[in-house]
């Protein structure tokens, strides 16, 4: 399997790693930036490229790595040519963007992996298999925090700080945890945001909190922020069942604590230790899709579909933010709202 990265970027690299840990053979790399291009293809041994178009021949997968606002055209012509694709979060930058895509993914009957790594980290997929096996009993209210320094902080030039390009804050971090309220506890109906440049345009940061009302009367707290100084990057996870709650507290990285509510065993504290730098989230992801591609799993877990919802929200977040309101899924999908 011949796989070409578009972008030689930070999270280029990380993909390029991540294939490195499968049988599958990184061959070509597209970058904008042809220094960048050029060192990470002589330290794979790939070929650097000019342009997309010129690597497809050679290439059986497409992995898109570049900001979010060229995912849209790279998609459509890796699409064109019958690829299979990897293409990091978000999907797209606007939802008619992204049903484009999805449209054009299912007409060729590809696999497209959006890249909501979230589902990959141990912590993250633990705590949805206990939901699955039933020991929380009926989801009814998760809460989940994603907060850091903002990205390129020290250059003004980078396509993170152009709301235009990158959607900001709420679309470029919080979707992760979009994507995984929803992973939990199924569609969403609406979404009732607040965030700091709403009101304050000039902020050198972001901050902002969402609440996602679920088509089941599940609801979802989520807190997002490019607050922090650098390295700071906080996470968490409540998950209250009507049978019991798990949690990831902040700073925790090494287990899951689950509390059952028994008749018999009221105090019940259940570890479930993981250890997420046992292996990293990325080539785990990948791998998965490699073992889809070739038939050793059967079901992708992040589908196109999936990413398409996950930018839905996040929009809708956004707008909420924007205007006071809350927003219904319903606007964004049939165009209401950019």
């Amino acid at each position: 399997m011949r796989i070409g990265i578009v972008g030689a970027g930070f999270m280029g690299r990380v993909h390029a790693s991540a294939w490195q840990q499968t049988p599958a053979k990184v061959v070509g790399i597209v970058s904008a930036d042809s220094e960048g291009r050029d060192q990470l293809a002589k330290h794979i041994g790939a070929t650097p490229y000019n342009s997309i178009q010129a690597m497809l021949p050679y290439v059986d997968v497409v992995d898109i790595c570049t900001p979010t606002h060229l995912h849209f055209e790279q998609v459509l012509e890796a699409v064109a040519a019958s690829k299979h694709i990897v293409c990091e979060k978000p999907l797209a930058r606007t939802a008619q963007q992204a049903q484009t895509m999805l449209n054009a993914v299912q007409e060729a009957g590809v696999y497209l992996l959006v890249g909501h790594v979230v589902r990959f980290f141990p912590e993250y997929a633990n705590a949805k298999a206990i939901v699955n096996s039933g020991q929380v009993g009926k989801v009814a209210v998760t809460r989940l925090t994603r907060c850091s320094f903002k990205p390129a902080r020290n250059n003004l030039d980078s396509w993170f700080h152009d709301d235009v390009k990158s959607g900001g804050m709420m679309l470029d971090l919080m979707i992760h945890d979009f994507d995984y309220a929803r992973w939990i506890s199924g569609d969403v109906e609406s979404v009732y945001a607040r965030r700091v440049v709403s009101r304050f345009p000039d902020a050198l940061g972001d901050y902002a909190l969402a609440i996602l009302n679920h088509t089941n009367g599940a609801i979802t707290h989520v807190e997002g922020g490019w607050a922090y100084p650098a390295p700071m990057f906080r996470t968490a996870l409540e998950i209250a069942g009507s049978h019991g709650l798990i949690e990831h507290p902040v700073n925790s990285s090494t287990s899951l604590g689950i509390h059952l509510h028994e008749s018999n065993r009221a105090d019940s504290d259940i570890a479930v230790p993981t250890s997420p730098l046992a292996k990293d989230p990325y080539a785990v992801q990948i791998q998965h899709f490699y073992d889809v591609l070739t038939g050793k799993e059967q079901t992708l877990r992040v589908t196109a579909q999936d990413g398409y919802e996950a930018l839905c929200i996040a929009l809708a977040a956004i707008e909420s933010a924007k205007t006071g309101r809350k927003v219904r899924l319903s606007e964004i999908r049939n165009g209401g709202v950019a």
